[in-house]
């Protein structure tokens, strides 16, 4: 390896020792007395870290040559030493100068300390999956290693430094003299570690995970040094060359995780435009793609993107959209073929990305069209998950609306007294939980000319729909006579606490409910625009009373009775509570509603003998 080293330097020595962030020291535990399986995967992570480091250089460098100036011929050198029990991974990448070393060998912060710890499970192979993932596989070294020692030179600068530990608790940092620009990992091997001294064993691992790297690693062994990957980009290269397991190396490389890629799409695109794309989905839970497309990774090669613009610039380019609408395209072509050739597996995706993937219906317009069949929900009449085509072909007769009802929790929202007509009459209710169900289906408004229409809104038009054991639509009971007076007290009582009182087609089993009229805000968005802070004022709903409820038949009956208007307006500030309650509301006068519940109580039981 061809490197440039800095000046001597007189300077007196500056030696430090700190000790590690306590996320570290555990996670340092765990790497050397857990992780007993796979412990290879160390060198993938040294070499993949020292890939990265190239990389940063490369991109630097166009905008400030200088940088990589006396050596930009990239690359990755491995030196085992069998004599001194040292493995040596080096590059000529960007290196890291002294609070770089203590910031990124010494805390996990950059890498989510807390998301870190908080996935940890005690379970060793579990856990060992999380050291890439979370960008600490630096630390994967003391697997093999009782003691590591990194020299590094940042580009630009001129002074080199040292860092060493013994991954038990604390490591020293120093300047180093003449030290190559980049970083230098010397692993001191473990007795019972040789094997990774070996210099057939080195290839066998390089080949096995980091053969897609797009730079040479060499293997130096004593005078002699030897490419030993193939060093050209993955996604240049033909399907036919590809194996699975190259696929699954390069998608833990790019993805920085260890699950198996569920779909890769790889693919050359030619003519006006000219570009090799690799992209995979994850099985579990970017720039050339859109947002609600984020859960793809991989990699976009184009010679048509010019380099030397400014990020800002790139993000206008229209060369770049052409290309993010051909692979968006391509994607949601993929996903729907996978929706319909392995639905189970297409379910399994949608529980961990069907959220991030509906935000395309409210933010990309172009592609509804294409997104809206692929999308899945849960309802109230079948078990698992169905499109938006399984809920038309069900649709009642007299059915004319898609209906929804959107909530934070599932099994509260099945347990909503808004849907018990709906239930009583066999119309299917797609339960919404996810934030951005709020803003697409207002965006849309209609799928296949059926408009989307709330549960919880005032007209469910729910008498012109025919219930499965009957042919023809219900007639309806008839009201208790004195139900309008009853209607009118409450009006009256509760005044402008409601929009409006009024009797129900949409309950049976509950005696009252809350509504949203017509043109108002849901009730559901109303709570989530004032969580943000977005609303300040709060919209008027309508109380639905249930005719044949018992309660409500014996209150409508007392209608007219000697003091009977007086207790009749405490029932309807008590069903108001009872109502707001049930939609999880914050009582506006806690303690009046406790004064009215405690004195109906009181005259509920006999009188004291």
């Amino acid at each position: 390896m061809t490197l440039d080293t800095a000046p001597e330097t007189t300077a007196e020595p500056r030696a430090e020792t700190r000790s590690f962030q306590a996320e570290v020291s555990r996670l340092l535990d765990i790497v050397a007395h857990s992780l007993y399986s796979e412990k290879e995967i160390f060198l993938r992570e040294l070499i993949s870290n020292a890939s990265d480091a190239c990389d940063r250089l490369r991109y630097a460098a166009l905008t400030e040559p200088s940088l990589a100036e006396g050596d930009a011929s990239y690359r990755v050198v491995v030196t085992p030493v069998k004599s001194s029990r040292t493995l040596t991974v080096a590059d000529n990448g960007i290196g890291m100068n002294h609070d770089e070393l203590v910031e990124n060998l010494g805390t996990i912060a950059r890498s989510g300390t807390a998301a870190f710890v908080s996935e940890l499970t005690g379970d060793a192979k579990k856990d060992m999956s999380l050291i890439g993932q979370f960008g600490v596989g630096f630390y994967s070294a003391f697997m093999v290693a009782d003691k590591v020692e990194v020299l590094s030179r940042k580009a630009g600068e001129a002074e080199g430094w040292r860092w060493t530990s013994d991954g038990k608790g604390s490591f020293t940092i120093e300047p180093a003299a003449n030290v190559p620009r980049g970083l230098r990992i010397m692993l001191h091997i473990r007795e019972g570690d040789e094997e990774y001294l070996d210099p057939q064993r080195i290839r066998q691992i390089v080949k096995r995970y980091s053969d897609h790297i797009a730079l040479p690693i060499v293997l130096a062994d004593g005078n002699k040094e030897e490419t030993i990957n193939v060093a050209s980009a993955l996604w240049t290269r033909p399907r036919s060359e590809i194996t699975p397991e190259q696929y699954k190396e390069f998608y833990h490389h790019v993805a920085h995780s260890f699950d198996e890629p569920w779909l890769t799409l790889h693919g050359k695109a030619e003519g006006v435009l000219e570009y090799s794309f690799l992209l995979f989905v994850p099985a579990e839970g970017t720039e050339l793609v859109p947002p609600y497309l984020r859960f793809v990774k991989g990699i976009v090669d184009s010679e048509d993107l010019p380099l030397n613009i400014s990020r800002e610039m790139l993000q206008s380019n229209p060369t770049l959209a052409r290309i993010r609408q051909q692979l968006t395209r391509r994607v949601l072509s993929e996903l729907s073929k996978k929706a319909s050739e392995a639905p189970d597996e297409y379910a399994t995706f949608w529980d961990n990305f069907g959220a991030v993937l509906k935000e395309g219906l409210y933010e990309d317009r172009e592609q509804r069209d294409q997104i809206l069949p692929l999308a899945r929900f849960r309802s109230t009449t079948r078990d698992g998950l169905i499109s938006l085509d399984d809920y038309i072909a069900a649709m009642r007769p007299g059915q004319e609306a898609i209906y929804t009802i959107t909530g934070d929790n599932l099994d509260l929202l099945i347990k909503s007294p808004q849907i018990e007509g709906f239930r009583a009459r066999g119309v299917e209710v797609l339960l919404l939980t996810d934030p951005i169900d709020e803003f697409w289906v207002t965006a849309i408004g209609a799928y296949t000319e059926k408009p989307f229409k709330s549960a919880t809104r005032g007209g469910a038009d729910l008498d012109k729909i025919t219930s499965p054991d009957e042919k023809e639509k219900p007639a309806k009971p008839e009201p208790p006579a004195k139900l309008a007076s009853l209607i009118a007290i409450f009006k009256l009582a509760l005044g402008d606490a409601v929009k409006d009182v009024r009797s129900s087609e949409r309950l049976t089993d509950s005696a009252v409910c809350l509504v949203a009229d017509e043109g108002d805000v849901d009730m559901h968005l109303e709570r989530l625009l004032k969580q943000h802070r977005q609303l300040d004022t709060t919209a008027k709903r309508i109380l639905e009373v249930n005719p044949q409820h018992p309660l409500i038949v014996r209150l409508a009956a007392s209608v007219g009775e000697s003091g009977a208007s007086e207790q009749l307006s405490e029932f309807a500030w008590l069903l108001l509570d009872q109502a707001r309650i049930i939609e999880r509301e914050q009582l506006p006068d806690p303690p009046a509603f406790a004064r009215r519940l405690a004195s109906l109580l009181q005259r509920g039981l006999p009188a004291a003998a």
